[in-house]
């Protein structure tokens, strides 16, 4: 299976063909079960990527899991 970056660039692909709305109905269901294993694929690849983070956060024998917070996230918020 392809890296998940090229996965998401055609799921994107997909998606923008299918919003169009200008494919017939059996092109599009072929498309719409394309985009569904990729999806599942990409799914499956973050998961995955998530428990190797969580190995990786391990420490004394107990996960000590920490939300990812982008930088942009970390400003605070102005009401």
């Amino acid at each position: 299976m392809a890296k998940f970056e090229e996965c998401l660039q055609r799921l994107e692909k997909i998606v923008q063909e299918l919003e169009r709305g200008e494919v017939p109905l059996e092109k599009s269901l072929t498309l719409f079960e394309e985009g569904m294993q990729l999806s599942s694929a990409c799914r499956k690849e973050l998961e995955q990527a998530e428990g190797k983070v969580e190995v990786l956060l391990k420490k004394n024998g107990k996960l000590q899991a920490e939300p990812f917070e982008p930088s942009a996230e970390k400003a605070p918020i102005r009401r």
